[in-house]
């Protein structure tokens, strides 16, 4: 079986009939959210005019990768304002190092261009390292790093002991 070529792939914008493709995607990227709540975001990035999801369309059917973006008015180590944001970006295995990421993020960052942008942030985990190559890869710059902390103040009913 051969793999399907990148330029088979074709970059729109989400539509109603991508759902359940487009919620594979997600559920890959962000495996720990529960369906309901993919659901809920898919519609916000559907009839939101700030907030946007690009796909990589297959020409046999299904997606192959999706990027969503939005436009904020600061993100980390951006200088400006408003910024676009790239919230979410995954290509699907069989067609990484294609150039298909790069394609959905050129995307995005076109949509935030038209809509005043001058420079589209992103973030990853730490321990991300594919995530933080593909960011380095299409010319994105690492700005800072940043490490949350939590301590408890009260300890909740529901949290066991340790």
């Amino acid at each position: 079986m051969t793999k399907p070529k990148q330029e088979k792939l074709h970059i729109r914008r989400v539509i109603p009939g991508d759902r359940s493709e487009w919620l594979r995607l997600r559920a890959a990227l962000w495996p720990d959210e529960n369906p309901e709540g993919h659901r809920e975001e898919m519609d916000e990035y559907l009839r939101e005019n700030i907030a946007v999801a690009f796909v990589a369309a297959r020409p046999e059917g299904g997606l192959a990768g999706f990027v969503e973006a939005t436009i904020r008015p600061h993100a980390d180590g951006c200088d400006t304002s408003p910024v676009g944001y790239v919230e979410g970006w995954y290509v699907d295995a069989d067609v990484r190092r294609r150039g298909v990421g790069r394609r959905l993020v050129r995307t995005a960052e076109r949509w935030a261009r038209e809509r005043g942008c001058t420079e589209m942030g992103s973030d990853c985990l730490l321990e991300n390292q594919v995530s933080l190559r593909a960011h380095i890869a299409i010319g994105y710059e690492e700005r800072e790093r940043l490490i949350h902390f939590r301590r408890w103040l009260a300890r909740p009913a529901d949290r066991p002991r340790s």
